[in-house]
């Protein structure tokens, strides 16, 4: 269960960070057999629809962590705008990351399959929770621990969709999303881990809780969307991912102070 995980996490800094980082070997949905036959096996038209369903649970990084800097202490909230201006492109209109999304959902013509092919509901789910957790200050914490453990377990996943993309010629331009977060966000997540999570845990140290079950919901929000995929999808049962019996559910928020 979500909540009796996120118990065990330690409230040293440091044993926490660690706890953290282990979650990309073992946490729900981690190396999901989908990736890989994505890369090796999926069609044009298997990518369009994955890539439909996953645009259309996409919260909106830049604007969630936007939301998640508001009344943090200086270190934390630096290095979650250093990872803004990121997302921002820098300030380069063409490096912005939501717009290559976008270019990508164009290149591959998603917005045609809107009368035929329905967002399951557990995409919608996972960007529901990524954006409750960030918008209600009541789980603060919650949402440094999803957006946390998005940077920490994203690059390998994003490395298998850019190479399925690259295997059936889509142009560098059009894929250069998932390209450029199969590197940076390992980057990212150094630093996250580091500036924003470690001094945090260490100011409050019943944070620890919540930021890991922030980070167990949104793990166990994207197993449930993998498992549905593979249905969908067609994909060889064989060797199913981890899996969690919980139900998505924040137990234990820790509000932070508006000082």
């Amino acid at each position: 269960m979500i909540a009796a995980r996120a118990q065990t996490a330690p409230t040293d800094p440091a044993a926490f960070v660690a706890w953290f980082e282990e979650l990309e070997a073992s946490g729900p949905g981690q190396h999901d057999p989908l990736f890989p036959w994505l890369a090796e096996r999926a069609t044009v038209e298997q990518m369009r629809w994955f890539l439909r369903q996953e645009v259309a649970g996409e919260a909106g990084f830049d604007d969630l962590v936007a939301l998640a800097q508001l009344r943090l202490a200086d270190q934390p909230k630096l290095e979650l705008a250093r990872n803004y201006w990121d997302e921002m492109g820098r300030g380069n209109a063409g490096g912005m990351h939501g717009p290559m999304l976008a270019r990508l959902a164009t290149a591959l013509d998603l917005a045609s399959l809107e009368a035929s092919v329905p967002i399951v509901w557990e995409s919608l789910a996972l960007g529901n929770i990524m954006l409750g957790l960030a918008a209600n200050r009541r789980y603060a914490y919650h949402a440094l621990g999803a957006l946390g453990v998005i940077e920490l377990t994203a690059p390998g996943r994003a490395a298998l969709v850019n190479q399925a993309l690259k295997r059936l010629n889509i142009a560098p331009q059009a894929r250069h999303y998932f390209a450029l977060h199969s590197t940076l966000d390992i980057k990212h997540s150094a630093a996250w881990n580091a500036e924003v999570l470690r001094p945090v845990v260490a100011a409050e140290p019943r944070a620890a809780v919540a930021i890991a079950e922030g980070a167990l919901l949104r793990l166990e929000a994207g197993r449930r969307c993998f498992e549905r995929y593979r249905s969908e999808l067609g994909v060889d049962q064989s060797h199913p991912s981890r899996v969690s019996s919980a139900s998505p559910a924040v137990r234990s928020p820790v509000p932070m102070s508006l000082r």
